[in-house]
């Protein structure tokens, strides 16, 4: 049995970058491009049953829309996008108006080259660790690759910090056990985790993962599994009453260009400024949050403009008491808000009964969410 602590203490002995002015550990992050914008996206179909909940864009391409299912789709009057009651944000399909065929068919090849940079990694930090099973160990930002399929059976722990990096090659399945829970610490973050999977991925009922997935073949998420992510599948990804919420953008540094200084221009009248967009409101999904010890469950955060405007691309930061912290974990510790002025959080059980204040913080503008902690 690998020892844990071992593992742990190689934190110290993982290669590291920089971004900007922060080092971080691990490997550069994964490119997504632009199937980054999605948080399903597949080639062959993307299924449901029961009550799904998405936070993110569903992308579908070359299969057409009939091969989405369960969604209860209502087309917009522009016929570039679908929306459901399930999905907070945007459903596109192959066959589509324009321009939605050739995004969906850059998505894709994104999504592709995406796995295969991953899969080509070179000089992993640890092989065949576990022989496979992690259940249980905590593991160091840094590149792990398995000749074998990955298996986790009660949970992992990732510990690191907010721009440290995890890449996972796994040449088999990847199966996470029902109930079994993702777990991050440190601030390790789900948009930095990614999980290059060749053969099929399997979230286990109840579970709670974290990360992106990019697969070969199928993802499919069973009975009110959780996950804070992406599920990118070369083929489908099945759903049956999850949750899936869309991770921020990977930390992978966006390179300035340079600007060919110009003449100074004939001094015009300057334009009136467009005022930045004021938040009127703030509001959650739920008041009141009821989760057994070891579950979890989501929260979708709302902002509303005063006026005609959006409010995407704010900050909604997360307060917790020294008491809650005993009782939950929520990720991400910070989130900014999709096109429709939304981010959704995940709220995990810890093993201690009673009830959590778990506060969303706008600015001036404060909201929050009870969590009963129950044995």
């Amino acid at each position: 049995m690998f020892n844990k602590m071992w593992v742990i203490a190689l934190l110290v002995f993982v290669w590291s970058f920089t971004t900007g002015t922060t080092e971080a550990a691990g490997p550069q992050p994964v490119g997504l491009g632009t199937s980054g914008n999605f948080v399903i996206l597949a080639k062959t179909g993307v299924s449901t049953t029961g009550s799904t909940a998405v936070v993110g864009n569903i992308g579908l391409s070359p299969a057409a829309a009939t091969f989405i299912t369960g969604f209860g789709l209502t087309m917009d009057s522009t016929n570039v996008f679908a929306t459901s009651s399930l999905v907070t944000g945007r459903v596109y399909a192959a066959d589509y108006a324009d321009p939605t065929p050739a995004n969906l068919t850059t998505a894709i090849s994104d999504m592709e080259t995406a796995f295969t940079d991953a899969a080509g990694r070179t000089l992993p930090d640890f092989t065949e660790l576990g022989a496979g099973d992690i259940s249980g160990l905590t593991l160091a930002p840094g590149l792990y690759k398995w000749g074998t399929g990955v298996l986790i059976t009660s949970g992992v722990t990732l510990s690191g910090s907010a721009n440290d990096v995890w890449i996972f090659q796994i040449a088999g399945d990847l199966t996470v056990g029902n109930g079994a829970i993702v777990t991050l610490s440190g601030g390790a973050q789900a948009s930095n985790i990614f999980w290059q999977v060749a053969g099929e991925t399997t979230l286990g009922t109840t579970s709670d993962f974290k990360g992106i997935i990019l697969c070969q073949t199928l993802i499919a998420l069973n009975t009110s599994a959780v996950m804070n992510g992406r599920a990118l599948a070369q083929t489908a990804v099945t759903l049956d009453a999850s949750t899936v919420t869309e991770t921020t953008s990977s930390t992978t540094p966006t390179p300035t260009p340079e600007v060919t200084p110009t003449p100074p221009a004939t001094p015009t009248a300057s334009a009136t400024p467009t005022p930045e967009c004021t938040v009127k409101s703030m509001s959650v999904s739920r008041e009141k949050l009821p989760l057994k010890m070891g579950k979890c469950g989501d929260v979708i955060v709302t902002l509303e403009p005063d006026g005609n405007c959006s409010t995407e691309g704010k900050t909604i930061t997360v307060k917790l008491s020294t008491a809650s912290k005993k009782r939950v974990t929520i990720s991400p510790e910070s989130g900014q808000t999709n096109s429709d002025g939304k981010v959704g959080f995940s709220i995990t059980a810890l093993n201690k009964p009673g009830n959590a204040k778990v506060t969303f913080v706008y600015e001036k503008i404060k909201e929050f969410v009870i969590v009963k902690v129950r044995k």
